[in-house]
């Protein structure tokens, strides 16, 4: 165990020193990016061994698996993201359990998130997530469409638009993966023009284990970082 822990303490140093670069290298301040550890198949001490050496949050995919690990306390000290692809029928297990939903990609489902926080009295933050490759395997609204869903989010209560998330496609060379980090940049900065009700345009969450360098370069202020911290699967 001792070994484990040295070592994603390591990675995590590792992680924070790279960002910190890309982060000066972008022009933006020290500190600015919020690293948040992807914790898929993780185990809870893992979890807790990544907190205790400094990620800023940490990020689940699947409902029932984050249900079981909060119930180990394996979140303790650290804001909770959702990342995964949220189902309409297990969304209210989420709501006021996670801090964040970095996953929102229909008005239905804004819906959902929104009656269950008003009936708890409380509001939701969420990302919306978008779709800027247009991959048709993949969740998430497509680019043109982010004005609609904001506009739909300014009009009811209980939940919070904090921003925008993307997964973009990833390809072997560097400027087509920054192509689609620039354009989610883009239409990110566009809507942070706008002014609506229920929207604040904090966080743009783009950026994985292999991309996260290229994604803070072209302006992502939030990393989903997995592998890199954890190791392979």
């Amino acid at each position: 165990m001792e070994n484990y822990t040295a070592s994603i303490a390591e990675n995590v140093k590792k992680v924070r020193d790279t960002i910190d670069e890309a982060t000066i290298k972008s022009g933006r301040a020290h500190g600015s990016v919020a690293l948040v550890a992807a914790s898929k198949t993780r185990t809870a001490d893992m979890i807790r061994q990544a907190i205790a050496t400094g990620v800023d949050a940490v990020g689940e995919n699947r409902v029932q698996e984050m249900s079981e690990k909060r119930a180990l306390g394996a979140y303790a000290g650290v804001p909770l993201h959702f990342i995964g692809h949220l189902q309409s029928n297990k969304a209210a297990r989420i709501v006021g359990v996670c801090d964040l939903i970095e996953s929102v990609d229909s008005q239905a489902l804004v819906s959902l998130i929104s009656k269950k926080a008003v009936s708890l009295g409380i509001t939701q933050n969420v990302l919306i997530e978008v779709n800027i490759g247009r991959e048709r395997q993949k969740s998430g609204i497509l680019p043109e469409q982010t004005e609609e869903i904001l506009e739909f989010v300014s009009g009811i209560g209980g939940i919070n638009v904090q921003g925008l998330m993307a997964i973009p496609p990833i390809y072997e060379k560097n400027e087509r993966n920054c192509y689609y980090f620039d354009s989610m940049f883009q239409l990110f900065i566009d809507m942070s023009k706008k002014k609506y009700d229920n929207v604040s345009m904090q966080f743009l969450s783009m950026g994985m284990s292999d991309s996260f360098v290229e994604a803070i370069l072209s302006g992502s202020n939030m990393v989903r970082v997995g592998s890199a911290i954890f190791g392979n699967r």
